[in-house]
């Protein structure tokens, strides 16, 4: 009797151990323990530090790193999931567009029981499901007040600051702590939209090279012009100078300086030879 109830007792510890299982919660993360059909304590989950811990059928442990995250919503099936988790969007005249987005985020270690408490979901789902959600209802609000050209164009680093803004407002309080959410390559629109933005761009672009090289033009005709003038100037200063000059030479001029001159200058030599009323070249008299 007591070896066959040793037997059971023995059973039914194996078959506890076998649908129990050691899992570990690695460094970096908060564990969370959720009781499935709840505890004599009324608890239904408890929060682990890191470690090794037994978890049994009655259990499910949810591991929440606490470093940085990155994920990406694509259509590409060799990022993210394989399935297309890009994002449709409309813009104010109901044009449908799409884009690939990833978000960078980290759990407030503070916060840990309260992001379960609320979603009762592990990190993978509530990025999956929940942020995914958020940035998407963010998004849609945001484009439909918006042109196509200008999210396409200028708008797009504006668009995506504006979600991140009202996604951050939601996630904060519960300790979903949003780096940044960004665009991954071009926005995608439809081809005859796309051709007639690219256009319209390459016309606007031409026509500011056109009035660039007219500002440029002009620049150099009124350097040329300026010049002009500066050289005209400086030849009208120069002969004022001079002729100014010729005036206060003239002025000091008088008979008395001109017989002086010519006496500096006289050998005392007279001409060997004249012919006719010669003026002296000295007046001897004086």
């Amino acid at each position: 009797m007591k070896k066959r109830t040793f037997n059971v007792f023995m059973g039914i510890i194996v078959s506890m151990l076998l649908f129990s299982s050691c899992s570990k919660v690695p460094a970096g993360n908060v564990g969370i323990k959720f009781y499935l059909l709840g505890t004599s304590k009324g608890v239904d989950y408890e929060e682990l530090t890191p470690g090794r811990y037994w978890i049994g059928i009655n259990q499910e442990l949810y591991k929440f790193p606490t470093f940085t995250q990155n994920y990406v919503w694509t259509a590409d099936a060799e990022e993210g999931s394989p399935n297309d988790e890009s994002f449709n969007f409309q813009d104010v005249q109901g044009l449908e567009l799409n884009a690939d987005i990833g978000v960078t985020y980290h759990l407030d270690p503070q916060k840990i029981d309260m992001i379960f408490q609320k979603y009762k979901r592990g990190i993978d789902e509530i990025t999956d499901v929940f942020l995914r959600n958020m940035v998407r209802d963010a998004l849609v609000e945001r484009s439909s007040k918006l042109d196509v050209e200008y999210i396409y164009g200028e708008g797009r680093g504006e668009l995506m600051d504006s979600v991140t803004y009202d996604v951050r407002a939601q996630c904060d309080e519960i300790g979903i702590m949003v780096d940044k959410i960004y665009w991954i390559g071009r926005i995608k629109l439809p081809v005859s939209v796309k051709d007639a933005i690219d256009a319209k761009i390459k016309a606007t672009q031409v026509a500011q090279q056109r009035e660039n090289e007219l500002r440029e033009a002009e620049a150099q005709a009124k350097k040329k012009i300026a010049e002009a003038q500066g050289d005209a100037e400086s030849i009208r200063l120069r002969a004022e100078a001079q002729a100014e000059a010729n005036l206060i030479l003239s002025r000091s001029i008088t008979p008395t300086l001109v017989e002086y001159m010519k006496a500096e200058k006289w050998n005392g030599e007279l001409p060997y030879m004249t012919g006719g009323n010669v003026i002296p070249m000295i007046d001897l008299k004086k």
